[in-house]
């Protein structure tokens, strides 16, 4: 259960990584570059950017 919960949360940490170093890109074209990249549905990107917010420092 650990190394399931520890794979979901690499997953969502490079989920997030990757639409903060591609915020020019319109949302569309970047979920379907991940969902090309992850092997995973659009819709479950979306939950994923859902259920946890990217939170952005501003300087």
């Amino acid at each position: 259960m650990k190394r399931k919960n520890d794979l979901l949360e690499k997953r969502r940490r490079y989920v997030q990584n990757y639409v903060l170093e591609n915020q020019d890109k319109q949302m569309k074209l970047i979920v379907a570059e991940l969902s090309e990249r992850l092997f995973l549905s659009e819709r479950t990107i979306y939950n994923i950017l859902n259920q946890s917010p990217i939170l952005v420092e501003v300087a």
